[in-house]
C-alpha cells in the first residue's frame, strides 16, 4: 500500500467514525422532538433555540455523573459489555458503500471502507457479534430482571437472524453477487419502462423482492431490539432489562450501539433494497446541469444514500410511537411460524422464476 493509498484509507476512516458517532446527537433530538411531534407535545424546547442543544445537555450529564459500580456484579464482564456491544456496530458499517468510485491522481478511490467479496456474510457475521454483550450485561448485572432482558435478547435475535438471512437470498440469486458494491451497482439497471408515462423502473431490490423487503424491514426491527420488538428491555415487565444495573457512560455506551445499530441497519436497507448510492430521479438532471464532473456525481451520489438512510432513520421513530409492544409469544410466533416460513417460500419462488427465465 502506498502512502496515498494509506492516506486516503484513513481519511475514509475518519469520515465514517465521525459520521456514525455524529448520529448520536442527532437522534437525540430526533427521537424526542419527533415523539413530542407525534404525541401532540412539545419535547426538549429550554436548552438552545428550539431545544436543539438538548443533547449537550444529555451527554455532559452523562460524563459527568458519578459511575458507580454495583458490588454485585462480575466486574470484568459488567464493564466489558457495552463495549462488546458497541464495537461491532461500528465494524459491520465497513462493507457498505455510500458512493462510487472516483479517480485522484490516478488512484481509484472506492468510497467503501472495505469491498470484501462476502460483504453480506460479513455484515451478519460480526452484526450478530453484538448479542453477546446484551447476554453478558445480563448475566454479569447479577439481577433476575437484568438476566431475563438479556435471555429474551439471545432467543429473540437468534430467532429473527434466520429470517433475515433468508430474506437477502433473493437479492443473491438474482445479483449473483455477495458484495455490497455489485449489489448497489446491479440496481442501477432498468427493470422495465412504462410506455404511457415514460417512466423506467429501476432494478432495486424492492421491486425484485417484495416479500424479502418485507421479511427484512421486520427482522431489522427485531436485530435492533426497537419498538414494536424491544422485549429485552420492556419497561412494564422487566423494569430496564439488559442494562437495569447500568448508569453514567456504561449506559450511554448502550444507547450509542442502539442507534449506531439503527444507522447500519438503515444504510443496509437502502444498500440492498433501494439502490443505494444510486441517485435519486431529479438529482441526475442536477448532475447534468452541473456540468457531469465526476465528483459532482459522488457527491450527489452520496447525498442520495444519506437521504434514504435518514428516510429510515426517521421509520424506526415513526414505528416507535406508533404499533404497540408485542407479548414475547406473538414475538416467537411470527418469528417462527409466519416470517421463516415466508423466508423459504420466497426463495422457492425466486429460484422457480430464474430457472424458468434462464430455460
Amino acid at each position: 500500500m502506498t502512502q496515498t493509498e494509506l492516506m486516503i484509507m484513513l481519511v475514509k476512516c475518519a469520515v465514517v467514525l465521525m459520521g456514525l458517532l455524529s448520529v448520536v446527537p442527532i437522534m437525540l433530538i430526533v427521537e424526542r422532538r419527533g415523539s413530542a411531534l407525534m404525541q401532540n407535545r412539545l419535547g426538549p424546547n429550554r436548552i438552545g433555540p428550539f431545544g436543539f442543544l438538548q443533547f449537550t445537555a444529555d451527554m455532559l450529564k452523562f460524563v459527568f455523573k458519578e459511575d458507580l459500580t454495583p458490588a454485585h456484579v462480575n466486574k470484568f464482564y459488567y464493564i466489558l459489555a457495552p463495549w462488546v456491544t458497541l464495537v461491532p456496530a461500528f465494524m459491520t458499517f465497513a462493507v457498505i458503500p455510500f458512493a462510487s468510485s472516483l479517480v485522484i491522481e490516478g488512484n481509484s478511490v472506492h468510497f467503501q471502507l472495505a469491498n470484501l467479496d462476502v460483504g453480506v456474510l460479513y455484515c451478519f457475521a460480526i452484526g450478530s457479534l453484538g448479542v453477546y454483550g446484551i447476554i453478558m450485561a445480563g448475566w454479569a448485572s447479577n439481577n433476575k430482571y437484568s438476566l431475563l432482558g438479556s435471555l429474551r435478547s439471545s432467543a429473540q435475535m437468534i430467532s429473527y437472524e434466520l429470517t433475515l438471512g433468508l430474506s437477502i437470498l433473493g437479492l443473491v440469486m438474482v445479483f449473483q453477487s455477495l458484495k455490497l458494491s455489485d449489489i448497489t451497482a446491479g440496481q442501477g439497471e432498468v427493470l422495465f419502462t412504462l410506455p404511457l408515462l415514460n417512466w423506467t423502473i429501476p432494478k432495486w431490490g424492492i421491486f425484485i423482492q417484495p416479500v424479502g423487503f418485507i421479511l427484512f424491514l421486520v427482522s431489522v426491527f427485531a436485530e435492533t431490539n426497537r419498538l414494536p420488538f424491544d422485549l429485552p428491555e420492556g419497561e412494564s415487565e422487566l423494569i430496564a432489562g439488559y442494562h437495569l444495573e447500568y448508569g453514567s457512560m456504561k449506559f450511554a455506551l448502550f444507547m450509542m450501539a442502539e442507534f449506531v445499530n439503527m444507522t447500519v441497519a438503515s444504510a443496509l436497507i437502502a444498500t440492498l433494497f433501494f439502490g443505494g448510492w444510486q441517485l435519486l430521479p431529479f438529482f441526475g438532471d442536477l448532475v447534468h446541469l452541473l456540468g457531469g464532473a465526476d465528483w459532482v456525481r459522488v457527491l450527489f451520489e452520496a447525498a442520495s444514500f444519506l437521504i434514504k438512510v435518514a428516510f429510515f432513520m426517521w421509520f424506526f421513530v415513526w414505528v416507535r410511537w406508533t404499533v404497540p409492544r408485542f407479548r414475547f409469544d406473538q414475538l416467537m410466533n411470527l418469528g417462527w411460524r409466519v416470517l421463516f416460513p415466508l423466508g423459504l417460500i420466497n426463495i422457492f419462488v425466486t429460484g422457480l422464476v430464474i430457472y424458468k427465465g434462464v430455460h
